[in-house]
């Protein structure tokens, strides 16, 4: 397209969320307008908390966003899941200003998704121009595009941006009746194994799914205490703001899922997930009380219980994790994109970068091998 014009907006509240979802689509909750915005409006993905809204738009001849980036002037390299803390100290040692730098990614939030929110698919390259104009302007370090969706990936490629490869462990729904009918696909040890987790997890328990209207503020208040000792012993302070939490709630309504555990009437753990058109994206839980496997239970395999029921082909869980193999959740490559316009730093990073795609290959390979599913079953993914 020619005389495309890029600019770029004071936050996600410069856009109405009729705006910004035709571009952003419907399938991924985690580039709405509503959960970017409960993050700006809550307070907890702002400038004093180093995360600075400056989304990246073209607009039609109506003035109408057609291509958004959903990027941030990070101050620091906290909460984005992938680490540059190594490069950020290279760069300093140089003399050089590491941050701000510009992120493109969704706070907190290591779920693969577009950073591409395209209405028009046509200014891909150049919404790509714009945000490296805004790095070359501001005599920026660098910008990162975090947990790329993989069809986007040759976008950034074709642009000359660094690739890097990472890991995630995600469930994949093979058409299942049932949790038994996925028990039923796993090798006999670890179809035991996982009945006697579940056995263990919910002995004296009782559990509840909650959704949209149904999730109260006393169900979040509950759900802000887990989430805090999670956070206390992960980060040191939690993330999130306690109104993100009501926000959420309000904005995204049903595709909210709240899974609590009770002893006797009392929630004592909880997980929160969120429904995309084909997944179930798990992302906070916590506990106030120690129950053996009770974690597997709710983040994992009531998970699965509800992909099942609701037909959705996979689940993401979050990043890391070995432990999930053995869970059924097999090793699944995620990646991310860097825009380094220093020669010199650029080519040391694009060095290390392909060492590390060959190990991230070669760790991905080794991991599907201790598959727990058995080995004459095709999963076909």
């Amino acid at each position: 397209m020619a005389d495309v014009v890029a600019r770029m907006a004071d936050g996600i509240s410069a856009f109405t969320a009729a705006e910004w979802d035709a571009c952003a689509g419907g399938d991924n909750p985690f580039v709405s307008h509503a959960f970017l915005s409960a993050l700006e409006d809550s307070g907890s993905a702002v400038a004093h908390t180093g995360w600075q809204a400056v989304p990246i738009a073209i607009d039609d001849a109506d003035g109408a966003p057609i291509a958004i980036v959903p990027a941030y002037a990070k101050s620091h390299s906290q909460g984005e899941y992938v680490f540059d803390q190594g490069w950020a100290e290279a760069w300093e040692r140089a003399g050089r200003s590491y941050y701000p730098k510009l992120q493109i990614a969704v706070p907190f939030s290591p779920v693969p998704g577009p950073r591409l929110l395209l209405r028009d698919a046509a200014v891909a390259p150049a919404l790509i121009a714009a945000a490296e104009a805004v790095v070359q302007q501001n005599d920026l370090s660098s910008a990162h595009a975090t947990f790329v969706d993989p069809a986007q990936v040759p976008l950034f490629e074709a642009a000359g941006w660094l690739i890097r490869a990472d890991r995630q462990f995600h469930w994949y729904n093979q058409d299942y009746a049932d949790f038994d009918g996925f028990l039923g696909a796993l090798s006999s040890r670890k179809r035991k194994a996982i009945r006697k987790e579940r056995a263990a997890a919910r002995e004296g328990l009782d559990f509840l799914h909650l959704a949209g209207a149904d999730i109260t503020e006393r169900h979040w208040d509950a759900f802000w205490h887990f989430y805090q000792d999670t956070g206390s012993r992960k980060w040191g302070r939690p993330y999130l703001k306690r109104s993100f939490f009501s926000l959420l709630g309000q904005r995204l309504g049903e595709r909210v899922v709240l899974m609590l555990a009770l002893r006797d009437g009392v929630p004592i753990a909880g997980a929160l997930n969120l429904l995309g058109s084909d997944t179930l994206y798990g992302r906070y839980w916590g506990a106030t009380e120690e129950v053996p496997f009770l974690h597997f239970e709710l983040c994992y395999y009531q998970a699965i219980d509800v992909a099942i029921a609701r037909g959705l082909k996979r689940v993401e869980a979050g990043a890391q994790g070995e432990h999930k193999l053995a869970r059924g959740y097999l090793p699944t490559p995620t990646f991310s994109a860097h825009y380094i316009p220093d020669p010199a730093f650029r080519r040391a990073v694009a060095d290390y970068l392909e060492q590390e795609r060959l190990m991230v290959a070669e760790n991905i390979e080794i991991l599907a091998e201790e598959s727990p599913y058995k080995k004459d079953g095709d999963l076909g993914i």
